[in-house]
């Protein structure tokens, strides 16, 4: 007797309240996918951005200064070695700037332009690399000191400008004397010395001699110097001072057949094999007897002894191989009397034919007299319990030369073939420029000294900046005294002092027990002018690009899935 429900109707009205109900679902959905305001609504998830002085040119001047730091306590003769221990576990001890910087890979991004600057200061000059990041690292912490007294970013940047503009300007006027001769041993071993000492001290005198020996022979009549025609040979065993030069190139293996001595040597390269050709097309020989086969293995062979006693009858006696010597051409070779030498690298091969005006084949055949190249000496000889085979010229002017180097460590010898290879770059920059100025602090107290001068006639606040720049050179005769172990305030206030009395020359004495100075040029401590005007260039340019930065924007690091653990693939393997 109740009312009757039509529950179709009932379904469809509640259907439809529903609907009713969806776009304001949908509405709130979006409101829940609408991005942030502001700048890190441009970039994905997981991106990193800093902006201001404090967030971002004060970071960048912290992290330049912690590599500053690193540096700093390695610069001068008496500076400290570093231990690294790089990505391979290869270890390093040494006190060479560049070799610290590229192993410790370092990553932040404003540090890495001082790493960049100091890899073209290498590139340009091979030394001075600690100079330009030490410039550097305190060009930034005295900019640090001004942004917070209230100077604008642009107003230290223009004064920085003008101070190295200034300082470029007065730098030739520091000179002290030119190299008048680039085939003068005395005179090069003078040039080279400093720069030596500042990674070898004690031992630059023996070691310039050697670097400057081995220089001038491989200059003689040239208008350019390669830095490659200087070679390095480390051997185990001995001292630094049984070090010794070849006017030739050495290598650390023996020679492959019986003949271990030739003197006159008529010398024919080849890049492939010393051994039977192998023709480029495949080809079936049929053979029905036994004295086919007989005929056939005996006319290879006549062929083989054929073609070495036509290199014979030519006039060769040391054949050069990149491939491995086959056994049959070692026994005609041993049986003609022909040294053979194989080399694995065929960069080596190249510095040999340069070496012995050789050009090297592509395939095994009778050479032209043109191809051939000559030497005074081949012998294998042995240093320590190394065997080497040296090929050697008497003649003073050659194409290549090997220093070879004797020590303890191997760490030892590579810290000594850095300072050759700094001694060999040094004698290229003279090549360029061939002018000095005086060293041990003296230039740079100098500088300092007329940059402040000049700072106090510009009106305007970049007034600060310029001193600054002068204080920034203060820095590295404090850190040579530092190093050395004297008082280092005293120090520079003694050479401030005689600086202003006209002793232009006047640097640290490091081997003095108090703090006091010295003649620098007198000394025969003297720096390359080219050297000083890139550092500054160099310094100075980065200084300014890490300052003009005022944002640090990081996007997300790409990753993806984790590699596979090497092992095996189940436990039962």
């Amino acid at each position: 007797g109740g009312p009757v429900v039509d529950f179709g109707l009932a379904l469809f009205a509640i259907s439809l309240g529903s609907l009713s109900c969806l776009p304001k679902l949908v509405a709130a959905n979006m409101a829940l996918h609408v991005p942030k305001a502001g700048f890190s609504s441009l970039l994905k998830d997981g991106a990193q951005h800093f902006s201001g002085l404090n967030e971002s040119t004060f970071r960048n001047i912290s992290a330049c200064n912690e590599l500053t730091t690193v540096t700093r306590s390695s610069y001068g003769p008496n500076g400290m070695s570093k231990m690294v221990v790089n990505h391979l576990e290869k270890l390093f001890v040494t006190s060479d700037a560049q070799t610290i910087v590229r192993e410790l890979e370092v990553q932040h991004p404003a540090a890495k332009m001082l790493v960049m600057a100091s890899e073209m200061m290498e590139q340009e000059c091979g030394d001075g690399t600690n100079f330009v990041l030490i410039l550097a690292g305190m060009l930034l912490n005295s900019a640090e000191d001004l942004l917070r007294m209230g100077l604008s970013v642009p107003e230290v940047t223009e004064g920085y400008e003008m101070a190295a503009a200034k300082a470029l300007e007065i730098l030739p006027t520091l000179a002290c004397s030119k190299l008048e001769s680039y085939t003068d041993v005395d005179a090069v071993t003078a040039a080279i010395k400093t720069s030596v000492a500042s990674m070898q001290y004690g031992y630059e005198d023996f070691l310039g001699r050697l670097i400057a020996e081995a220089c001038v022979s491989v200059m003689s009549d040239r208008k350019s110097f390669s830095v490659d025609n200087v070679r390095v040979c480390k051997i185990m065993g001995s001292g630094l001072l049984q070090s010794s030069l070849i006017r030739g190139m050495v290598f650390r293996r023996e020679v492959e057949g019986d003949i271990t001595r030739v003197e006159k040597a008529r010398i024919v390269c080849y890049n492939c094999a010393f051994d039977t050709m192998q023709t480029e097309t495949k080809g079936t020989v049929l053979i029905k007897t036994a004295q086919e086969l007989l005929d056939f293995s005996q006319g290879e062979e006549d062929s083989l002894e054929a073609q070495i006693k036509a290199l014979r009858d030519l006039g060769v006696n040391v054949v050069v191989s990149q491939g491995k010597p086959g056994d049959m051409a070692m026994h005609f070779a041993n049986k003609h009397g022909l040294m053979v030498v194989r080399l694995m690298s065929k960069f080596d091969l190249r510095r040999l034919c340069h070496s012995v005006g050789a050009t090297a084949l592509p395939t095994m055949c009778v050479p032209s007299k043109e191809d051939l190249g000559a030497c005074d000496l081949v012998h294998v000889t042995e240093v320590g319990d190394t065997a080497l085979t040296v090929f050697e010229q008497d003649r003073q002017e050659n194409a290549i030369s090997t220093i070879l180097i004797r020590g303890s460590t191997n760490n030892l010898m590579d810290d000594i073939e850095r300072a050759v290879d700094d001694g060999v770059n040094t004698y290229k920059a003279l090549t360029k420029e061939a002018k000095f100025l005086p060293g041990a602090g003296a230039t740079e107290i100098e500088l300092a000294l007329q940059l402040a001068s000049f700072s106090r006639t510009i009106p305007g606040v970049q007034q600060y900046a310029i001193k600054k720049f002068a204080d920034a050179l203060e820095t590295f005769p404090r850190t040579l005294a530092e190093n050395a172990g004297v008082k280092a305030t005293e120090l520079v206030s003694k050479l401030y002092a005689a600086h202003q009395e006209g002793q232009k020359t006047a640097g640290i004495d490091i081997e003095s027990e108090t703090a006091s100075h010295l003649d620098a040029v007198k000394a025969g401590i003297l720096d390359l002018l080219i050297n000083r005007s890139w550092a500054i260039k160099l310094a100075t340019d980065a200084t300014v690009t890490v300052l003009r930065v005022d944002q640090i924007i990081m996007a997300k690091r790409a990753g993806g899935p984790k590699p596979p653990k090497q092992g095996p693939m189940d436990a039962d393997d």
